[in-house]
């Protein structure tokens, strides 16, 4: 048992140094490959010389087979799944394997839908089917190649899973990688080898193949110089000086002088004290820490429906959010199920700040999110990413 932990450990922390590239973030999947639900068509479009596809749960060596479960498979060598990687869909499929003796290709597909000349991560996760019991009598453990090939057959992308250990209870993780799409993505190829022989032991699952463009950070910096202006334009306010001098220079017309004063200051008031009135005071955690303008948006008077999820590799990120200075949501966990927040933006609450705290960094620095908008008619998507010195703030207003 301990050589087995030692492996996990090792590819655990393999599987954690990769870091997605500097200065990106991760879209929700463009692409996603989880083999649909029931009897699905097969996606395999090559021929494959030493495997061919079963309908039930419990293939044997040198097949496969896209199925939702498995159960007693080989006197429970295998372990028992009740549902596929997927999370939410009923009765989901996955691709289990039962490797050939010879090995070789047991997956060859196309991909299409990506961008040219692009950025993209590609990820999948894979389980080893095999409990660790003594009825092998070699340790044979699959060792997986992932490629993603051009027409004329140059790798682009290429994943090497090393060897899946077996382990007591099941237990998927995902392997990734990181190209660029070349000119020409009409005829690109996923190709996966099992480079590991055949036998008892070599016998492994894949599900949720995605591809998430990988997207430069550069808006949101490019927005933090405007949070200078903006807030210090409350503090400058220069009407007090304009008074003092206008005053006592007009004193042949008060009745002039009079009536500037009045709009003057109403105007002063709807600028500078609203907030105070709004907003309650700043804990200290927004005060310490920037907080950087990311987008404002304005709208009609509607409720705003915001999903939060996390961007990239599900990695323990945790988040609290602020809603005008007024903590919503505490140490909240982001993942693919979103936290969902509802806002109402009207004539008496024409103004509010989504202000976003990292509470950690996960284990793939930095905090990073995608933040799903639906105002009125319009959706925007808007990518939010934060750390231990910055904050990330959204802002809405309600169109004049």
């Amino acid at each position: 048992m301990k050589k087995f932990g030692f492996i996990i450990i090792i590819l655990l922390l393999a599987l954690g140094s990769k870091a997605q590239p500097g200065n990106c973030i991760l879209k929700p999947p463009q692409y996603t490959i989880h083999f649909g639900i029931g009897n699905v068509r097969d996606v395999n479009t090559d021929d494959l010389s030493n495997y061919s596809r079963v309908g039930h749960s419990c293939p044997s060596d040198g097949h496969y087979s896209f199925v939702s479960y498995t159960s007693g498979c080989f006197s429970d060598d295998w372990h028992t799944l009740s549902e596929d990687h997927t999370a939410g869909d009923n009765n989901g499929n996955m691709l289990l394997v039962n490797a050939a003796y010879d090995g070789g290709v047991f997956l060859s597909m196309p991909i299409g839908g990506l961008k040219s000349n692009t950025i993209y991560e590609i990820g999948l996760w894979v389980i080893n089917l095999c409990r660790p019991t003594k009825k092998c009598p070699s340790l044979l453990l699959p060792s997986l190649r992932i490629r993603l090939e051009t027409a004329e057959g140059k790798t682009i992308a290429n994943i090497v899973t090393r060897y899946l250990p077996r382990v007591p209870e099941p237990y998927w993780t995902q392997h990734r990688a990181y190209f660029t799409t070349p000119a020409n993505t009409s005829a690109l190829r996923l190709v996966m080898t099992d480079n590991a022989p055949g036998g008892c032991g070599n016998d492994f699952a894949i599900d949720d193949i995605t591809f998430r463009e990988c997207v430069k950070q550069d808006p949101p910096v490019a927005a933090t110089p405007k949070t200078t202006p903006a807030t210090k334009q409350p503090t400058v306010s220069k009407p007090p000086p304009k008074k003092v001098i206008t005053t006592p220079k007009k004193k042949e017309q008060p009745s002039q002088v009079t009536n500037p004063k009045t709009d003057t200051a109403s105007k002063t008031i709807a600028v500078i004290k609203p907030a105070p009135k709004i907003f309650p005071a700043a804990p200290l955690i927004l005060k310490t820490r920037e907080n950087a303008l990311v987008k404002t948006i304005e709208t009609e008077a509607c409720d705003i429906k915001i999903n939060l999820y996390d961007n990239g590799e599900i990695d323990g990120d945790t988040v609290s959010i602020y809603h005008n200075n007024t903590l919503i949501r505490s140490h909240q966990r982001l993942s693919q199920k979103p936290i969902t927040i509802t806002i109402p933006v009207n004539a008496s609450q024409p103004h509010h700040e989504l202000i976003m705290v990292a509470e950690n960094l996960g284990s793939i620095p930095p905090n990073t999110s995608v933040m799903i908008i639906t105002a009125a008619s319009k959706r925007y998507q808007v990518f939010i990413s934060s750390s231990k010195q910055k904050n990330a703030r959204v802002v809405f207003d309600l169109k004049e």
